[in-house]
């Protein structure tokens, strides 16, 4: 029999407790802001860092900062004076 020094049911309630507690904890990394939306009108930006939310009311929205490359491979286009030429192209646009 497993003896925790606690009564019956108050060991599932800290058990419990520390599971509620390690979900409200959010880490967000240097290349990332959080959104909160509550239940309440007013939403919250939050910066870089560690944060705390309550879970079942607030839900945290993770947007990345970071800039998102791709590369177009090179093309032939011929002009309207009939000159043919090669163009490079690279995107840049956010990634969410």
């Amino acid at each position: 029999m497993l003896t925790t020094g606690l009564p019956g049911g108050m060991f599932f309630v800290v058990v419990f407790l520390i599971i509620l507690a390690a979900s409200a904890i959010k880490i967000l990394k240097e290349y990332e802001r959080g959104v909160i939306f509550p239940t309440r009108k007013i939403d919250r930006r939050q910066g870089t860092g560690n944060l705390l939310i309550i879970p079942g009311v607030d839900k945290m929205l993770r947007i990345s900062l970071r800039t998102v490359t791709m590369d177009i491979p090179p093309q032939d286009v011929i002009t309207r004076d009939n000159v043919s030429i090669k163009v490079n192209a690279v995107v840049y646009f956010p990634r969410h």
